[in-house]
């Protein structure tokens, strides 16, 4: 036999034995022995040095009261110290304690944990009650009872003259006067899942009829004036005393969707309750399919990234797959790409910080503790593949 001819033979049956081979791996190998598991997310040392330089940069700016920026509130102090304990440190860490102790200093009488001189009550609230959650559930009992009777007391509802046909209705704002937006009400839903609230909570299904009026989707949950203009399926910032997109409007008056607020908006309707087949459901996750994006936060630039980073990530979670595959059938291991987006933005001494100064991003403590908490959810995990092809995650990100 000539070598052309060999060759010729040969090699259909060397691509033949290759395909075999995969089709063997992916069925579980041969007579159903299990498959290997797959490592999804980043390198695990990669991932370690960038969190420790993260953690080392918070912990050597944190002042010797236990604070973080305490100019600006209770809030930067609460996610800093939330985003260390997700980064592994304890309460056995001088940093936690330190910033723990701080924070027990901010509980007012009527149970909310805040400044008084300030006018983020709800969001700085929120936010110290899952921190307090994760740092010690048992020793901070009393205080998350009580902080969370608070924050819904100021939910907009009944008390507050407010029925369900009300576009105040079940949101939360910075605090009882504000009027309600889906970035607070997002909080809200947040640590009440965080503290063991489920979506049979009256609180958390209240504040679902307010974010599903903020997603521009007309259905029976949402006939605010808003949803027929720009029927994307994403979410914009409050439908509330005449709605306010922080993306603008369209030429037709619609309020436009952009990244932050349309996975604030699913990861809330996924802890409400609502599963994937629900509509609201389908039309957030076209649109992210659609919007995919880490290098901006779609609608805005780097108005707000590491905001949105931090939601992505808590989102991308929330909906428990390993992939994400977007509206062109890319397959996204979104763990991976979001720590290489953060990893090439952090800066020599471990911090982030964005240049495109909104909403307080330009302080480094505070956007080292959104990228770290963002982190957090990224960690390396292990998949199986299963008999009918989908996949289960090795670990959850959640403490």
């Amino acid at each position: 036999m000539s070598k052309r001819s060999f060759s010729f033979w040969i090699l259909p049956v060397a691509i033949a034995i290759h395909s075999i081979t995969l089709w063997t791996i992916s069925c579980g190998g041969v007579y159903g022995e299990e498959a290997a598991a797959v490592r999804v997310g980043p390198d695990p040392t990669a991932y370690k040095t960038c969190v420790d330089k993260g953690v080392n940069y918070l912990v050597t700016h944190q002042m010797p009261d236990g604070s973080f920026s305490p100019e600006t509130g209770v809030g930067i102090t609460a996610l800093a110290v939330a985003a260390l304990v997700r980064s592994g440190l304890t309460t056995h860490d001088p940093p936690v304690r330190a910033g723990l102790a701080y924070l027990e200093k901010q509980i007012q009488p009527d149970g909310g944990i805040y400044t008084p001189e300030g006018f983020y009550k709800n969001y700085e609230t929120c936010i110290a009650m899952m921190c307090f959650q994760w740092a010690d559930p048992e020793r901070y009992k009393d205080v998350i009872a009580r902080a969370e009777k608070f924050v819904k007391d100021i939910q907009w509802d009944e008390s507050e003259d407010k029925n369900p046909s009300d576009y105040f209705y079940g949101g939360a704002g910075y605090g009882r006067s504000k009027r309600p937006d889906l970035s607070n009400t997002a909080f809200l839903i947040d640590a009440l899942r965080a503290v063991g609230r489920g979506p049979d909570d009256p609180a958390i299904q209240k504040a679902l009829i307010f974010v599903s009026r903020c997603q521009n989707l007309e259905t029976e949950y949402n006939t605010t004036p808003f949803a027929s203009k720009n029927p994307d399926g994403g979410f914009y910032y409050t439908c509330a005393a005449g709605g306010q997109s922080m993306a603008g409007q369209t030429p037709t008056g619609g309020l436009r969707s952009y990244g932050s607020m349309t996975y604030a908006g699913l990861k809330s309707l996924i802890y409400a309750g609502l599963t994937a087949d629900d509509p609201r459901v389908q039309a957030a996750k076209r649109w992210i399919a659609q919007h995919y994006d880490l290098d901006s936060n779609p609608g805005l630039g780097q108005q707000g990234l590491y905001y949105y980073y931090h939601t992505f990530a808590k989102t991308m979670d929330a909906l428990g797959e390993p992939f994400f595959v977007d509206a062109q059938g890319r397959r996204h291991d979104w763990r991976a790409e979001l720590f290489e987006a953060l990893a090439k933005r952090q800066r020599e001494d471990g911090s982030w910080v964005n240049t495109a100064d909104r909403w307080m991003e330009g302080d480094p403590n505070l956007v080292t503790a959104y990228a770290l908490l963002a982190l957090s959810y990224c960690r390396p995990t292990e998949i199986k593949p299963t008999g009918t092809g989908s996949t289960q995650s090795g670990g959850s990100a959640r403490p």
